[in-house]
């Protein structure tokens, strides 16, 4: 079962509920287009930054990269980042990760409230904290949009308390990117043709997203790492060991990756999606080898990874949409791979739970 179209509303299914924005999500901002007039209240949930006004302190990312626009071949967009905005090693917060959001923003908000890193307005309130979002933001759910504004408004606040919020490229942002970059330009899929756009609308893209996609949204997603390392975890958003055909460092993949999206090659873009797409690479008997081949590579002693949702990943449900009438029940992370691997996505797009957790994790 695909959930969403991406023709008309969202459709409301026993798999895709209808989450209404709280209060203290519904924060006004001022804005140049009347698009962001969206549900019934005044400007996006997550409070959007008007395009091109990115506040300062904004650090989706410790490195300056390019970005991919909307012009023609070649054309990016130079933004700059503070190094400094980054804690030192010393004295460092909290380690957090979130799984898929998918476009639950209210589940986000009630699990970021419940570990106390946003207050009852929303707004940051973890000081020093470090969160790591572990990508796939859009899709399926009611509203990716309002998701991603979130998290870059949260960017902010952290980066001014001593913290910082960010947030890894997920095969989604891959998908989102492309679809807008490339629409219904064919590319070779390795099964004949295929075109970003229909695969977007194929795995639950969201018309209301697409109509308010921004180019601060764009350069927010072009920029994300595919992997990181911290606290001896290797996050990464993908249960697949394709990342090391991109780089034998986690510097090397992360500019690999920013490399492909600049070059605005469709075919090249869609091999990228293709891959990061792949699953369950840590299950089953060949599991812990293929952690310890990515750890081996990028160090860390354990990966945290979302992108399969643990009921999916346990055989509990037959696809990732889950059927009609299930609902799984989702506890908290998946340890596996002899202890080795921890799955996040708890399955938020089939009536499961949108996990956030406090990193290290016992077994």
């Amino acid at each position: 079962m695909t959930q969403g179209a991406g023709q008309g509303p969202v459709v409301r299914t026993a798999t895709l509920r209808d989450f209404r924005v709280p209060p203290y999500a519904q924060v006004p901002v001022q804005s140049h287009s009347a698009d962001l007039v969206h549900a019934g209240h005044e400007g996006h949930p997550g409070n959007a930054f008007p395009e091109g006004d990115t506040p300062e302190g904004y650090t989706p990312t410790a490195r300056d990269l390019p970005v991919i626009a909307r012009g023609g071949p070649g054309d990016t967009v130079q933004v700059q980042v503070d190094p400094a905005d980054t804690p030192a090693p010393d004295g460092r917060g909290t380690l957090y990760v979130v799984g898929d959001v998918h476009g639950y923003l209210d589940e986000l908000l009630a699990a970021l409230a419940a570990q106390g890193l946003i207050d009852a307005e929303g707004r940051w309130a973890a000081g020093n904290a470090r969160l790591w979002f572990l990508g796939d933001f859009t899709d399926r759910g009611p509203d990716g949009i309002g998701v991603i504004d979130l998290v870059m408004r949260l960017s902010a606040e952290a980066a001014a308390a001593g913290g910082y919020c960010k947030a890894l490229m997920g095969n989604h942002e891959l998908l989102l990117l492309g679809a807008k970059r490339f629409g219904d330009t064919p590319v070779n899929s390795g099964a004949g043709t295929a075109t970003f756009q229909a695969a977007w609308l194929l795995n639950g893209g969201q018309k209301a997203d697409m109509d308010r996609l921004q180019e601060v949204h764009l350069q927010w997603m072009a920029r994300l790492d595919a992997i990181v390392e911290e606290d001896s975890h290797l996050l990464l958003h993908s249960d697949t060991t394709a990342y090391l055909e991109y780089g034998s460092t986690i510097a090397d993949v992360n500019d690999t990756v920013h490399a492909i999206l600049t070059r605005n090659d469709a075919d090249e873009c869609w091999d990228l999606f293709r891959k990061f797409t792949k699953r369950f690479a840590f299950r089953d008997e060949g599991g812990p080898q293929a952690v310890r081949e990515l750890l081996s590579a990028y160090g860390g002693h354990r990966i945290v990874h979302g992108h399969s949702p643990i009921p999916y990943l346990l055989g509990e449900v037959g696809t990732e949409d889950g059927e009609d009438g299930e609902r799984p029940v989702v506890d908290g992370p998946h340890v596996y791979a002899d202890g080795l691997a921890i799955a996040m996505d708890g399955g938020v797009t089939m009536a499961g739970k949108l996990l956030v957790q406090q990193l290290p994790l016992a077994n």
